[in-house]
Parts: C-alpha cells; structure tokens; sequence
C-alpha cells in the first residue's frame, strides 16, 4: 500500500467508525526488548505496587542527603530577586494559604508552593544532579509533595518512598532520551520533572494502576524547559513548573481525570515527539531492583556542573603554587564539547549569566581562591579583575575529554607552564560530598535565613524523615 493509499484508508476508516491499525514508525520499533504500547502501564504498575519497606539502605540514606541539599538550596535561594519578583507578581492570586514557601514567612496554596519552591531551590544552580543525563532530581519531586504533605497528612515515611520513587521516574525516562533530547535544546529537568512529580504525589495519593497511568499522560503534555533560558531568572522557573505540573496531572487524575493510556510511548506521544532517539528498556528494565536516586550528586559549586571539574582543577593549581591573578599570561583548557555549549559565555553581564562562563569560572577560582555564591553575584561578574583575567581564558574541545575530565594549562608571566588533568571532579560519582561536606553547605546557604539552631533542627529533620509521624514538619521548620 502506498503512503497516499495508506493515508486514504486511514481517513476512510475514521468516517466509517472501524479501527484502523496505527501507523508504525522506526521510532515504536527501535527498542526491541519493550513493545512501545506497554511502556507508560508498565511503569504505572510498578509505582502503584511498590512498597517503602522493600527500598535498600543504601537508598534510602542517599534519598536523605538528596532531601538535605535540597532544602538547603530552596533556603538558601529564598531571599534572591527572582523569588521576590515571583512572588510579587503570582502571590495576589494565591488559593488557600497552606503550603510554606521555604525561607520566608508567607504561606500559600499548594499549586503556588510547589512552583516557587521548585524556582527558589535552583535560583543558586546548586541542587543535586543525575550525572547520566544532567537532570537535577529532587526540585520537581520535592516541591510538589512538601507542598501536598501540608494539604493532607504524609508521614515521614511516606514522603521518602514518594520521593525516591519520583526521582526514579525521571531519571528512567530521562535515560532513555538522553543525550538526543537534551541536544535538540529541551531544558531535561523541566521535561522529566512533571513525571517525577505526577508519580512521587500520585502514590501519596495512593492512585490505581489506570489513575497513574492518567497521570503520567497528564504529565507527558506539559513539558516545560528550554536551554536558550539558561543564564536567566526563567531556567530556575523550569522544575518549579515542573513541579507545579506534576502535582496538577496527579490530582486530575485522582479523580479520574482521563488521558492516553500511552503519554509516553506512542507514535505521537512524549518520547517520539520530544527525542529523535529513545531506548524504552532504559524506563521499564530491572524496576524495584536498581534505583537512580543511589547516583545522585550534589555540587560543591553553585554552577553548571560541565564547569566543576575546570574549577577543581585551578583550585588545586592555585593551592600548590600560591598562584594570584597577576601571576598569570594565560589559562588553556582542553574540555568536553558541552562545555562550550552550556557554559561558553565569554563576557557574562550578569551573576546568572556568570553561572555559565567557564572563563569566568576559573577566574574567580584563581583569583579568590574559592567559588561560593558570591563569586557569581552581580558585583563579581562585573569586578575589573575577573574581567581581565577571564579574557586571557581559552578553551578547546577535545574530543578525547570526558564530561567530567578537564586538562589545565597555566602559563605564568615568569614562563612556567603548570597543568592538571581533572578526571572526577569534587562532588562526582567518583568523588562524593560527605555527609559533614553537605551540612556544611547546607549551613552557608541557609546562613542569615534562619537562626543557627533551626539550622540544625533542619538538618536533623532531612536525616530523619523516614521516622517523622508528619512529614510537614519539614516545612513548618524551614519556615522564615
């Protein structure tokens, strides 16, 4: 049959009420261990089945730590001029006031809560990352059910189950699109983090089999992010609309609110229309026995995570040579090509554009000898000594770098050449945070946002979730 005749006898079939056969793409076959049809239902089924009692240890302690940086960052970026200005302009309209936006003293309505939360916690680009496909996990998930967990009764435990849960579904659909998806110019987190959300509020609310699956449909069609904001208060804005999104297909569909049975998988459903490659075994394979959440990362420093391994290796140059700004006639890097694409940004105007100039990353690295918040402020991005010395930054795609490898060169002014090949940067899978490394970022985010005391009562509260009776006591206690 030709592709005319097949067109015609679609269109005939529909005039006639018969069921016509869907047209099958190379997109539907490409992954022969999982028929596309069983995707979305496949993973529906395993999230309404699953139990808290059956998630390792080891899961569950790094589901704790990523709780833990989260709250610290949407702490620590309560007090930005992009929250101010968020609230302003949203919080006339608010609903009901029950939900805590973190760090400030207003309550609003979930649907509110969620989406600020979710901004203020990556406003510092500081929250925890999924190194296979850069999606940062938690600001979805958590913004969604701290905020339901102040609308209804969610113990402890509860919440960590949702909350592992939901970073697993992002990840695992993020798996299976990345890099492709990711390379067409879709912002990750703001795309998977409506199904991390929909999944981790819809087991709170305890939905069927045929709900969740709604609610990932409902999710699939509210994708949200693109990589031309980065450098901008709107890419903060992503996993807090994710998160927004998320929690908004869950209650639709908790009352049966409909969608396709098939949001993710079929010919013109999530994955086909958003990625030019997909790989649906990587969402449905070994569900229960492996968990993404147990890769999580957390960054040392509050950028893009392509520039980590660049600032760890001038770090370390600068700490062995005492090396100043006025040492240096030039600093060369050999780096991966997302590198370039993510943070190339020569001469940034901005703290928020700053977060994406490796130039002007390894500059304040050299110059300041440390690469905290205030180092992508505005006064920094604008400070004459880290403009001059940025402009003598250069940086080359090498093929044979790996995303989280550099290779430093330093050409002093007295001729030597100092170097440091970078292969697992500080905050890696390869080289993690420790726990007393977390709470002490935790800490200086939080630091002239809440007292010292509660600063700890917080801390104690992430480590323990999983034994709170209320998980909202979470938010009452990150409260302004």
């Amino acid at each position: 049959m030709t592709k005319t005749n097949r067109r015609g006898f679609l269109c005939a079939a529909a005039l006639a009420g018969l069921p016509a056969a869907p047209l099958q793409t190379s997109a539907q076959t490409a992954d022969a261990t999982q028929p596309a049809r069983d995707v979305t239902r496949t993973l529906a089924r395993y999230l309404v089945a699953a139990r808290a009692g059956d998630l390792p240890a080891k899961v569950r302690k790094e589901a704790a730590r990523t709780l833990l940086n989260w709250v610290g960052c949407a702490v620590g970026g309560s007090r930005h001029e992009t929250l101010d200005i968020a609230i302003a302009a949203l919080a006339p309209f608010s609903g009901r006031a029950e939900a805590t936006v973190l760090g400030r003293p207003q309550k609003l309505d979930i649907f509110q809560a969620a989406l600020l939360n979710g901004i203020s916690s990556h406003i510092f680009d500081f929250d925890d990352t999924h190194l296979k496909t850069i999606i940062h996990p938690a600001g979805p998930v958590a913004s969604a059910i701290l905020a339901l967990a102040e609308h209804q009764p969610v113990t402890g435990e509860e919440f960590l189950h949702a909350l592992v849960l939901g970073a697993e579904v992002e990840c695992r659909i993020g798996n299976a699109v990345y890099p492709e998806h990711y390379d067409v110019g879709w912002h990750i987190t703001g795309t998977v983090g409506p199904f991390g959300a929909a999944a981790a509020a819809g087991k709170i609310l305890k939905l069927s089999e045929q709900q969740m699956v709604w609610a990932l449909g409902l999710a699939a069609t509210q994708p949200v992010g693109l990589r031309e904001m980065f450098g901008t208060m709107t890419k903060s804005f992503h996993p807090g609309r994710a998160a927004q999104n998320g929690l908004t297909a869950a209650l639709l569909a908790s009352k049966n609110f409909t969608s396709s049975n098939q949001g993710i998988e079929a010919a013109r459903g999530w994955a086909n229309v958003l990625s030019t490659s997909r790989k649906y075994s990587e969402i449905t394979s070994d569900l229960g026995r492996t968990f993404e959440i147990a890769g999580n990362t957390y960054k040392p420093f509050p950028c893009g995570i392509v520039i980590h391994p660049a600032i760890d290796g001038a770090l370390q140059l600068r700490k062995a040579h005492q090396l100043t700004a006025a040492k240096i006639e030039r600093i060369d890097l050999k780096v991966h090509r997302l590198v370039l694409e993510l943070t190339g940004k020569k001469d940034p105007r901005t703290g928020l554009e700053s977060k994406f100039s490796v130039y002007h990353a390894v500059a304040a690295a050299i110059a300041r000898g440390t690469v905290g918040e205030k180092e992508f402020g505005d006064a920094a991005a604008k400070d004459p000594e880290l403009v001059a010395l940025r402009g003598r930054v250069t940086a080359e795609v090498t093929p044979a770098v790996a995303e989280d490898q550099v290779h430093v060169f330093i050409t002093l002014k007295d001729g030597r050449l100092l170097e440091k090949q970078i292969d697992h940067a500080i905050g890696s899978a390869k080289n993690p945070m420790t726990d007393a490394q977390l709470e002490a970022k935790f800490a200086t985010l939080t630091e002239g946002v809440l007292p010292p005391r509660r600063v700890r009562r917080l801390i104690d509260l992430c480590w323990n979730i999983a034994t709170l009776p209320k998980a909202s006591d979470l938010a009452r206690a990150a409260a302004g």
